[in-house]
């Protein structure tokens, strides 16, 4: 069994556990209001304009003895930059409101999550930040492009409303195999254990936006 396998393995149960969150199905579904998806992708600007800095963060961070994973960091660089920039773009074409998002707050779940991200790059193992690599391209890839399709249709959204969702779950199946190419040369049972930690610990706050998402419908 390679590691990516034991990976997945290890966190199947957090992984299921967030999957099965009635506002996800929802949204696989179409069966979301156009308010919740400018609130999950209000809450999505607020985490994904952290990436480029945390790639940034983790690469320098990264000792010597994981002089190739810096490399992949520089790789995941090249591909991240702009994206935050999409989900503004989305809000406006929903009809919402891009520089007030912009300007405002997440939520405390999203700002714990980025904290947690920080925290683990800059005081932690940084190979750890795979662990959310996993968690957020992960889902993606299981969810996005199928909800872009649903939403669309039962929102009536024109198509300029769905690129953060559509290209993340086209550019992430590409980005699975590249991950699993780089956790895989991981041989430190350290650095090992840290991406599992930091896996587990990602799927939980993960679902806590989720769930925060999930009572606005209440």
């Amino acid at each position: 069994m390679t590691f990516y396998q034991e990976l997945l393995a290890a966190t199947e149960e957090e992984r299921n556990r967030l999957l099965s969150l009635p506002v996800i199905r929802a949204g696989a579904e179409g069966k979301i209001s156009r308010s919740l998806y400018i609130s999950f992708l209000t809450e999505a600007y607020h985490h994904v304009k952290h990436t480029l800095p945390l790639l940034m963060a983790c690469g320098a961070a990264i000792p010597e003895r994981l002089e190739w994973l810096r490399t992949g960091m520089a790789e995941y660089i090249g591909e991240e930059i702009g994206h935050h920039e999409w989900i503004l773009n989305d809000i406006r074409a929903c009809g919402g409101d891009p520089e007030a998002v912009r300007h405002g707050k997440p939520s405390i779940e999203t700002e714990l999550m980025v904290a947690y991200a920080w925290d683990t790059v800059s005081r932690c193992n940084p190979a750890g930040f795979l662990g959310m690599v996993l968690v957020l391209e992960g889902t993606s890839v299981q969810i996005a492009s199928v909800a872009a399709g649903a939403l669309r249709q039962s929102l009536g959204l024109p198509d300029a409303a769905f690129s953060y969702l559509t290209s993340h779950g086209a550019l992430d199946v590409g980005h699975t195999a590249f991950y699993e190419t780089l956790v895989n040369r991981l041989e430190d049972a350290q650095d090992r254990e840290a991406v599992v930690h930091c896996a587990r610990v990602f799927y939980r706050l993960y679902a806590d936006i989720f769930r925060y998402l999930q009572n606005l419908t209440h």
